[in-house]
């Protein structure tokens, strides 16, 4: 196993004594030294993804501090030097700092039909219990109105379940798409993307069909694995794309 990046920052990227915080632009420039290929683009993907949590200045400009740049790159060496996806990095580096989540409320998972239940002895574990919130601790943690939830759920960006419940990651939707509001994108722009995101889940099972079918169990078993990878490729392809769209003269393919 290769040794982990240590935490600090490397030379040509450490930000020195800071005397307050920084912008993007500068975190950027900070940055760039050793990793000549990042975008501001690329920056805000990663804190979408949530992997930094920059602060805010009352205008809605993001407000870096050192601790930020740090994390980013370790982020990035994580990607370049150990190639592992997002998913793992988060879970190595744990979540930056944020307040508490809202409350949840532990749903239990639609019971199986008889045909699908796990055979006794096959290893197969019970699904596991959902975890969802109410509508109300979405608004509160979103920081959204109730009709502004209203009109991105017509346009199909999110949804409760048939208790009305939601589940922890339409949090996330409403805070990024409450954010891209704020730079006037609207839900009617954001639908093609919704749009885009199932068809490349429904590739994805498309994909690992034939696996969920195989006679061999442990083959079945990996199927959502191999889902969820290619679930995590597409995202970052999708960051790779909106990168090399921002600068295309410094478009490089690895």
């Amino acid at each position: 196993m290769q040794p982990e990046p240590s935490g600090g920052a490397r030379a040509g990227t450490a930000t020195g004594p800071q005397s307050g915080p920084m912008s993007i632009g500068a975190v950027l420039r900070a940055l760039r030294a050793e990793f000549p290929e990042l975008t501001v683009a690329g920056i805000r993907f990663l804190e979408a993804e949530g992997l930094v949590e920059p602060a805010r200045s009352p205008s809605g400009g993001r407000r870096f501090r050192e601790a930020d740049v740090e994390r980013l790159g370790r982020v990035l060496r994580l990607q370049r030097d150990h190639c592992l996806s997002l998913r793992a990095i988060k879970e190595r580096l744990g979540a930056p700092g944020e307040a508490a989540p809202p409350p949840v409320v532990p749903v239990a998972a639609p019971r199986r039909a008889e045909s699908e239940a796990p055979v006794p002895g096959s290893g197969e574990a019970p699904a596991a219990s959902a975890v969802r919130t109410g509508r109300r601790e979405l608004l509160g943690s979103a920081g959204v109105r109730e009709e502004e939830l209203a009109e991105w759920e017509e346009y199909g960006l999110l949804g409760p379940a048939g208790d009305g419940t939601y589940r922890l990651v339409d949090v996330a939707v409403a805070r990024l798409v409450a954010r891209l509001g704020r730079h006037g994108v609207e839900a009617r722009h954001l639908r093609p993307v919704k749009a885009a995101a199932d068809r490349q889940l429904a590739l994805a099972e498309q994909r690992v069909a034939p696996l969920r079918r195989h006679p061999d169990q442990r083959t079945r078993s990996g199927a959502q694995s191999t889902a969820d990878e290619l679930a995590d490729l597409s995202v970052r392809l999708y960051g790779a794309f909106m990168a090399s769209g921002a600068h295309p003269d410094r478009t490089r393919c690895d």
